[in-house]
Parts: C-alpha cells; sequence; structure tokens
C-alpha cells in the first residue's frame, strides 16, 4: 500500500523526540526506536523511528508463529514493527516454556501502522497510509504545540524489588549448569534471573529516565495496550539490508571507571580477559554456524571480534559477524533460522535452551526476545531485550531479568556480582 510522505525541517531534535513519545501514548500500538546518536554502519540508520496505530496486526501464540509472520509480511509488503519472543523456540524446535509467566505478553505481535515517522538530524519524515493522510498536518501542529497531559497514572509509593531466585539459590544453580559443562553437556549457557516488583509506574516517564542514563543504541518503548516494554538495550541481533545481514552479539561485561585512567583500566582489563574472551568467542561460532544455513557459501565473515566499547553504564565486549544471503531465502527464514539469538542462549544451542528451561524460574517471553521491523522491501532491523523493564499496567505486576553466560571458567559468586551490576540501570530508575 503507497504511504503519502512529507519531511519537515525541524530545529531541536531532541525537543521534538520527546514530543513525540509524549503524543504517541494516546495510541493503543506504539513502537519508539532511539539510536541516541550512535549512528554508524553498524548501528541505526535513523536517529528515530516512531509507529503507532494499528491498520492490521497478528498476534499469536508460539504455535506457527514464524508461518504465520511470513505470510502477514508478504501480504502487507509494508511497514510493520513488532516482537518476537524468547518463547517462539518452541516453534522452530522441539522444546517447551513450563515456567510461571506473570508479565503475559502474547508470544507475538506485529503491527502495520497508519502513521511512521523517521528522525535523522534535523529532518523528519512522516509516512501516512492514505485513510489518514489528511490528518497529517493536524497532527504535526499537535506533537509540535502539545498541550499538558497526564500520560499515565503513576502510584507515589515506593516499590518493593523481590527476587525470584535469592543469591544462595542462584549459586546452586550456577553449580549445576557447570556441572552438565563438565560432563560435556554444553560449552556455554546464559542463565537469567528475575527481580520483580507489584504497583504502577509511568510507562513514558520510566522509559526516558531509563535512557537518560544508560544512553544506548537500541533504546525501546513499546506499548501493546496495557502491556509495556522500556527498553535500554545495547544489543543488535539481527540486520538485513539489501542482500546482507549483520550481527552483534554481546558477550564480556565491565564496570565503568571513576575518573579516565580507571575507566581505561577496565576497558583493557576486559579486552584481555581470558574467560570474557573465551565467552564471546564461543558466541561467534554459534552465530557463524547460524548464519551459514541462510548464507551464500564462502560468505559469512567475522568483521569485528572481541571489540570492547563504552556505554554510560558498563563496557561491552561485541563482535559483529556478516554473510551474503541464499538465493530464495526469505527475511523471515533469515529470523526464523537464528532465533533465539545465540547470545542469549548458548552452545550447542538447543541442549543450553533444555538447561535453561529447567534451570530459570519463569519464563523469559519477551526478554530475551527481539523488537523491531521490516521494511516494504523486505529490509529489517531488530534489537535483543536485555537492560529492560517489563510492565502488566492491568496486573500492576513489573519485572526486569538478567542473566550472565556460565563457562567452565565461571565462579559463582562473579557471574552474581556481574547480574546486579547489569541490573544497576532497572533498579535504579525503579526506586
Amino acid at each position: 500500500m503507497n504511504r503519502t510522505k512529507h519531511t519537515y525541517t525541524i530545529a531541536n531534535p531532541k525537543k521534538i523526540k520527546n514530543q513525540l513519545l509524549q503524543w504517541a501514548a494516546q495510541f493503543e500500538d506504539v513502537v519508539w526506536l532511539d539510536s541516541n546518536n550512535y549512528l554508524d554502519q553498524n548501528y541505526k540508520t535513523h536517529d528515530a523511528i516512531l509507529a503507532v496505530d494499528a491498520f492490521t496486526s497478528i498476534k499469536t501464540s508460539y504455535e506457527g508463529a514464524f508461518d504465520r509472520l511470513e505470510e502477514y509480511q508478504q501480504t502487507t509488503k509494508d511497514w510493520i514493527f513488532g516482537y518476537l519472543s524468547y518463547d517462539l523456540k518452541n516453534d522452530t524446535e522441539r522444546l517447551q516454556s513450563a515456567n510461571d509467566d506473570f508479565v503475559k505478553f502474547p508470544d507475538l505481535y506485529f503491527f502495520q501502522p497508519k502513521r511512521i515517522f523517521l528522525l535523522k538530524g534535523n529532518e523528519i519524515e512522516l509516512h501516512y497510509l492514505p485513510m489518514v493522510d489528511d490528518e497529517m498536518e493536524y497532527d504535526w501542529n499537535n506533537i509540535t504545540t502539545p498541550s499538558v497531559q497526564d500520560t499515565h497514572a503513576i502510584d507515589d509509593t515506593s516499590l518493593h524489588i523481590k527476587l525470584k531466585i535469592h543469591k544462595e539459590a542462584y549459586k546452586n544453580k550456577v553449580r549445576k549448569m557447570l556441572s552438565h559443562i563438565q560432563k560435556g553437556d554444553i560449552y556455554e549457557a546464559n542463565f537469567c534471573q528475575e527481580f520483580y516488583a507489584h504497583g504502577t509506574i509511568n510507562p513514558i516517564e520510566t522509559f526516558q529516565h531509563l535512557n537518560d542514563i544508560s544512553a544506548p543504541p537500541f533504546a525501546t518503548f513499546l506499548k501493546m495496550e496495557d502491556h509495556f516494554l522500556l527498553s535500554a538495550t545495547p544489543e543488535r541481533y539481527l540486520k538485513k539490508e539489501g542482500n546482507k545481514v549483520l550481527s552483534s552479539p554481546i558477550k564480556g561485561t565491565a564496570r565503568r571507571g571513576n575518573d579516565i585512567h580507571e575507566d581505561a583500566a577496565f576497558a583493557k582489563a576486559l579486552s584481555e580477559d581470558p574467560k570474557e574472551r573465551s565467552e564471546n568467542i564461543m558466541i561467534v561460532d554459534l552465530v557463524r554456524n547460524d548464519l551459514s544455513r541462510i548464507a551464500q557459501k564462502g560468505s559469512v565473515t567475522v568483521e569485528e571480534l572481541c571489540k570492547v566499547y563504552p556505554f554510560k553504564q558498563v563496557h561491552q565486549m561485541i563482535s559483529t559477524i556478516s554473510a551474503q544471503i541464499s538465493v530464495g531465502v526469505s527475511p523471515v527464514d533469515c529470523i526464523r533460522t537464528t532465533f533465539p539469538m545465540g547470545s542469549m542462549t548458548g552452545a550447542p544451542k538447543i541442549r543450553a535452551m533444555e538447561i535453561i528451561e529447567d534451570l530459570e524460574e519463569t519464563r523469559r517471553g519477551l526478554y530475551s526476545g527481539t523488537v523491531g521491523y521490516f521494511t516494504p522491501e523486505g529490509d529489517f532491523d531488530f534489537n535483543v531485550i536485555i537492560r529492560s523493564i517489563l510492565y502488566n499496567a492491568v496486573d500492576q505486576y513489573i519485572s526486569y531479568s538478567v542473566g550472565s553466560a556460565i563457562t567452565a571458567k565461571s565462579d559463582p559468586d562473579k557471574e552474581y556480582a556481574e547480574c546486579l551490576l547489569k541490573a544497576k540501570a532497572m533498579r535504579e530508575v525503579l526506586e
């Protein structure tokens, strides 16, 4: 379906971002993607993207989810935005998710938005479907001259954050995972734990606070009726542009220093840490194997190996792997074949996911899943949902999960400390 397009010049991109997000709160379906100025070949092609107001949509459990997404993407041949939860692993493999789920997101959701906003530099493009194109100027005036309004009720009482797995129980579970590694069942697995609270929050204000203190390249605000994702993820799962796909898994985390010299020392120590490099390289091998199943022979390339990047909260070790797609492989097949992402599972992948299911206490759901979009041309970009808050406003349930990669060299106390480091931003925002 052809869209009506119009470009506006803006004087203050930071201000317009805030105005767009506040205006979007009126809609039931919202995806906001903010690159926080990480504009290079491995990050975003836009400063921010906003999609609102579903014209068509698809919502499903994991059974047959990828086939339904394939049909939907091929039928619309338009921009579609949405998410895939971690539990779609059950659609691609003979696996199950039997743990408790208190956040209750559907397993897969995508929608074709009536209104899309693409922000880059001092220009913003509006892409409207024909049934709302006469509202473009009206919307733009409301966005740039907003009325003061409360976007969502907020409780003024403090939240009491609890753990699903307490420290000693967590360490015992890590030891069980280490026994699997010692027996040769797996080489590495990502083991996660949930933190939760009961109460109400203002989703937009909470997201903006989280984004301000983290400023990651794949920040995401998602609203699906009364379900919210507030994400400060720094990680890309998979991007397709033309015939090329690219994945940038993260494995390896270190805290930031209090001054420039201490910070540089932490980054250097991370880059040289044999355990962290081992974790990262194992996942690189897993991603290479996943991509080889959809790639032209000999085209899988490690573009960057174990490079340390500074973010506001932590240093991260990131590698980048790319491939040229084989003829006949559809955009959805690229995702189906490589999902869930290697950085959130382990190696060998299927056995690692079985052990993860056995040792974790709650379903991951959207955590460890992905949010992103397909373009009308079949290109796409999807992140990895980590460093994120999930909120069910009806049940007043707030959740965030963190994890770490367990290898033969893992120490349970250090793994627990790494989880607390990763949880720091979410806890700070909520408390």
